[in-house]
């Protein structure tokens, strides 16, 4: 079970991660040393990469989607990787209840869909398809971005 001082710290990460270390310290009533020392010892188990959330549709890739696909055992793999390598695929999972592949897609245009979607079901033996238009954020990567609702996320965490 992870501490609660690190909850806290990968909390303010997740609220923003060009926090500094200093803000950090005064938000989390910790001495910056420890931070820092922490953060070094994170990379790699608890954080993957660092990375920023984009606004999709103000750089011009207004069709954003959820794909769900279901293909047949053998062409699994390498169906996944095709989403994989596919650039217009933002993440990927592995998903259960009657489909294999969930796929947050990004496009320019309908057509751009259209035609990824096309060649998947020439490329790979697709038998069923779900797709879902995103029409707008209402809530995204908030999880564990509030220090102060850890408690209420997990509340077996050790102080």
């Amino acid at each position: 079970m992870i501490p609660k001082k690190d909850m806290v710290i990968l909390s303010h990460l997740r609220k923003n991660a060009r926090m500094g270390l200093t803000e950090m310290s005064k938000a989390s009533h910790m001495p910056v040393s420890t931070i820092h020392d922490r953060l070094k010892n994170y990379t790699g188990t608890y954080i993957h990469r660092n990375t920023a959330l984009l606004n999709f549709a103000s750089l011009g890739f207004t069709t954003r989607v959820s794909l769900l696909l279901r293909v047949h055992p053998k062409d699994k793999d390498a169906l996944r990787q095709a989403l994989s390598s596919a650039p217009m695929v933002n993440s990927l999972y592995k998903i259960n209840n009657g489909y294999d592949f969930l796929a947050e897609c990004v496009f320019r245009t309908m057509r751009d869909l259209e035609d990824f979607i096309e060649h998947l079901e020439q490329q790979h033996d697709v038998k069923a398809k779900q797709i879902f238009f995103v029409i707008d954020d209402l809530k995204r990567e908030a999880f564990l971005a509030d220090p102060q609702l850890i408690d209420l996320v997990d509340p077996a965490v050790p102080s």
